[in-house]
This record gives structure tokens, sequence and C-alpha cells, in this order.
């Protein structure tokens, strides 16, 4: 029986992290095996693309383009080495970001074209998608303190309000007008968010 592919989205300070700690309790108590994994990194490969990506340091700027490369650089690694084999034998994946991230970044923040991204993704990604995705949306203003409580910034976490802006807002586009998309409000107290994300997986019927 192949396994399912659960994926957690959303802004800085959204609370990705408590989440999936929570989607991986419910699994679990429901006897599933559980991988947890995340975007970009996931491989030995895809973590020195994560740090790269991610480093404030840099000596140069990084293009829009080159950043969308490396992220799919990255995720189609975790794909083929991780996912996919972990799907076929039964296994069930709850991801930290997929695709959908590349989308609502680069596409909204970056302002990508969505043909050049489409193209990419069905290119590298071909027809696997996530069953069930859990979208935290947060008011960027918020999100962006909340990250910046927990200390040092990474160079996209050092991006504008209107970079963020954009990002949720395509986020929330794209929930809207595609199926297996569950929107989640960050912004509630801790334990109204967990009610909400397994609310969400009950509903999906996985």
């Amino acid at each position: 029986m192949k396994g399912k592919f659960i994926v957690i989205e959303g802004l800085e300070g959204a609370g990705k992290s408590t989440a999936i700690a929570t989607v991986q309790a419910w699994l679990q108590a429901k006897g599933l095996e559980v991988i947890c994994t995340r975007e970009p990194g996931g491989t030995p490969l895809a973590e020195q693309l994560r740090t790269l990506v991610k480093q404030a340091d840099l000596q140069e700027q990084i293009a829009p383009e080159t950043e969308l490369l490396l992220m799919y650089a990255s995720r189609v690694q975790l794909l083929r080495n991780v996912i996919e084999p972990a799907l076929a034998a039964g296994q069930w994946i709850l991801a930290d970001r997929h695709d959908l991230s590349s989308r609502a970044y680069q596409g909204g923040g970056r302002q990508l074209a969505d043909s050049l991204i489409n193209a990419i993704r069905q290119a590298v990604l071909g027809q696997t998608r996530p069953d069930f995705t859990l979208y935290l949306d947060i008011d960027p203003a918020l999100g962006l303190a909340r990250a910046a409580a927990r200390g040092a910034l990474d160079r996209i976490e050092q991006e504008q309000l209107a970079f963020f802006e954009r990002t949720r807002a395509k986020y929330l586009q794209i929930a809207a007008t595609e199926p297996g998309i569950a929107v989640i409000d960050a912004s509630q107290p801790l334990a109204q968010v967990q009610a909400a994300l397994v609310e969400a997986l009950e509903q999906a019927a996985l």
C-alpha cells in the first residue's frame, strides 16, 4: 500500500515546527510510520544547497532565477532519494515545505513568472504531488516579529515586509483555487491552532 505525502507550509514565524510535531503525533497515534523531512534540505547534498541559499553573508546577490533553480535542485534530490522510495514502501512523509513554497516565495515574493515555475516543476517533479497541504496563514509583520525573537535571521528572512506580503498573497491565491490545501489561522493561541490542524486532517479523510 502506497504511503501519503503531507506538507506543512507557511511564512516565517507561522509555527511550522510546532505544527509538524502536532501532525506527526496525530499520524503516529493511528499506527502510521512517518518520516519527517524539510525543504530545502533532507539529503546531504540538499542540506548543502540549503546552507548556500539561506546564507546571509554571501559576497554576491543571488538572482531570483538562481534561487529558484537551487530550490528545485534541492527538491528533486529529496524527492528521488527520500520521498518517492518512502511512499512506494508504504511510509508516510511529513514535510516542512515543498513545491508550494517556491510558487509563493519565488513566484509571489520574487515575482517570477508562473509559466517559468510551472515548466521547471513539471520537468523535475513530474506527477508527484502532496496528498494534503496545511498552510499556516499569518500576518507577515507578526510572523517576522516571532522569527526575530528566535535569533539571527537568514538571507530570506531579512527581506522587506513587502516581499512577505506578496508571498502571503500568492499562498492564499493558490489555496483558494486548488484542491487539497487547508488554510489554518496561525495567529490563534497554540491550542486553537493544534485543534484546527487535527480538524483539517480528519476532514481530509486521508
